[in-house]
């Protein structure tokens, strides 16, 4: 069987892709509204509210840098099943911040620290999988960026792993501090238009 023409598989993808990236977005707003519906159910925390604003604001990049896919000219099933997963990736990283109930943990930061292996390997893997991506949307799209692009791997792989070790607060409240730095430069330096 021949790939699918991407005008017209394209809007398909998106759309799906789409519904996944709502969903995790979804439930990171739900926790957002049940935090201030419901205040003294789970205590909050600064580190956890930053990461959920983090992945709040990474969900939406992700949904934004994805359409550079629409230069694509021939799908396959392939690409299309690493797009989901990447977009599945990004939903169950939501899902460890928006959990259920926190009534078996001291709170939110107590959830996040003991699921933290959890979310890191997640985000280190999209390291990973950005990199794939990039590559899949073309030469001409990986060649628009330079080294402070690319940096990104070797770093947040690092400060991964460093998190993984720490249960320290506030080596957990710095590495928030700078993957929400890091996201607002990409947003200014790449990503402020997709072409």
């Amino acid at each position: 069987m021949d790939a699918a023409p991407a005008t017209e598989l394209f809007p398909h993808v998106r759309i799906v892709m789409g519904t996944v990236i709502g969903l995790g977005i979804t439930r990171l707003l739900m926790t957002v509204a049940g935090i201030i519906q419901h205040p003294h159910r789970g205590k909050i925390s600064t580190l956890h509210i930053l990461w959920v604003a983090s992945l709040l604001l990474e969900l939406v990049l992700f949904w934004w840098w994805e359409f550079a896919l629409h230069s694509i000219q021939v799908w396959s099933f392939g690409i299309v099943l690493f797009v989901l997963s990447y977009a599945i990736t990004l939903f169950l990283m939501a899902a460890l911040l928006s959990p259920d109930s926190v009534s078996e943990y001291k709170g939110y930061e107590d959830f996040f620290l003991k699921r933290r292996n959890w979310f890191f390997g997640l985000l280190a893997a999209t390291f990973a999988l950005d990199t794939i991506d990039t590559l899949i949307k073309g030469q001409a799209h990986w060649t628009r960026f330079d080294w402070s692009y690319f940096i990104q791997v070797p770093v947040g792989l690092v400060l991964c792993v460093l998190a993984w070790r720490s249960e320290d607060r506030r080596v957990h409240l710095g590495i928030v501090g700078l993957h929400i730095t890091y996201q607002l430069f990409l947003i200014v330096r790449f990503f402020n238009i997709v072409s």
